[in-house]
This record gives C-alpha cells, structure tokens and sequence, in this order.
C-alpha cells in the first residue's frame, strides 16, 4: 500500500489563533515599554518561530529574547481562559477525524508552535495519536528551513514526493518546495494569496471541502 502524508500546519490552517497571538504579542510589547505592531504585522510574522518571529519585528539588536519570555507568559495566562483558546476552523475537525481512519494516510504536524504550545491544541481537541509525526519549534529550524517537513517524511517512512506540506504562509510554502513536498496553500489563514503564490504553491484551496477533494486527488497518483 503507498501511503501519502499529511503534513499540516497549525495556526491559521487549522486553528483560528489570530485573536490570542496578537493579544499575546500586544502584552508582551507594552510589559517592555514598547508599541505593538498592527494586528496585520502580528499576523504577517505566524509560521515563524518565536525568536525567529520577534527578531523580524524588532530587529535583530531589539529585545527579542525579553520579548519571547514577555510572549510566552502572556500566551499561558490568555491560554488559561477558556474563551481564550484558539479554536478549530468550521471544517478542519471533520477532516481531521475522517483521515485519521484512513491506512493509506499518514497525518503530521508542523508547526512554528513550541512542543508545549501544540499537546495544548491536542489536549483540548483530543487528538493525541492521531499524528504519526509531529515537528515543531522545539525539534527543527524555523521555517521557511526544510528540516521539519524533511524529518516528517523520514520519521513516517514517506518519501518526500509523496508528501503534502498544507499551510497558510508564504514560511509554509517556501519549507515545502525547499524540501521536495507538494504546497498546499489555504486562503483562510493569515497571509494572502498572492504571498502563497509568491511563495511558490502548487495550489490554492478555498475551504475544507476543496483541501479534502485536493486530497483525495493526490493520495490516487
């Protein structure tokens, strides 16, 4: 049986974390005296780890690691109300749920996320042991590197042409060419299309329906 992987990115492809990343980062700015960047900066920099992320919007002589720390207890104390969570976008548990099931689908994730960052997303949507592999910023270079999507392929024992890097950033794009992977770019998440574009993807889809058809077309080649 050829197998095919599913290598996903989380933020602002599966999950809707705009609102507690820009509030994280608008925190993490005023406890250093600064001014935040515009919620269109905070987003543009998603994808990134965070030290690569602060370094891109202070510079690399700017506060970056009093800002990460800044970042990460803003991001814990947010996370800590419920209200506060990222939430899944309509259609991404379904589909998550529906491939879990299939043999001839491997799942994975990478992300810019800390390995604490994603169990947190897992924990709360239960999807523990769904994913054969999991890269995060703990494990592998930032993005754009092509180290995660390159260790998810050998780590599920699927070759790299059989792989479909599925994102919502120029970061996510340029990770999979570089690597050999098929791009997947989604148009809900916080970049535009024209950046996936730029960025080299080999597709573009509008909804879950449209990722799941894309799917489905390629896991029959």
């Amino acid at each position: 049986m050829t197998r095919t992987l599913l290598l996903f990115d989380l933020d602002g492809t599966l999950v809707d974390s705009a609102n507690i990343i820009c509030a994280a980062q608008a925190q993490a700015f005023a406890a250093l005296s600064l001014p935040a960047p515009t919620r269109e900066r905070s987003l543009s920099i998603v994808g990134l780890s965070l030290h690569e992320a602060f370094t891109v919007l202070v510079g690399a002589d700017g506060p970056v690691e009093a800002l990460c720390d800044a970042y990460r207890q803003a991001f814990f104390a947010l996370r800590s109300h419920p209200d506060e969570l990222e939430t899944l976008y309509a259609g991404a548990a379904d589909l998550i749920a529906a491939h879990a099931r299939m043999e001839h689908v491997a799942m994975g994730i990478a992300t810019g996320k800390s390995r604490r960052g994603v169990n947190a997303i897992c924990d709360k949507y239960r999807w523990h042991g769904l994913f054969e592999t999991v890269q995060t910023s703990d494990d592998a270079p930032s993005k754009p590197h092509p180290a995660m999507v390159q260790q998810a392929a050998q780590e599920s024992g699927i070759p790299l042409e059989r792989t479909l890097m599925i994102g919502d950033s120029s970061f996510d794009m340029l990770m999979a060419k570089a690597a050999g992977a098929h791009a997947i770019g989604v148009s809900w998440g916080f970049q535009s299309v024209e950046d996936l574009l730029k960025a080299g993807a080999d597709e573009i889809v509008d909804s879950f329906d449209a990722l799941e058809a894309s799917i489905a077309r390629h896991c029959k080649v």
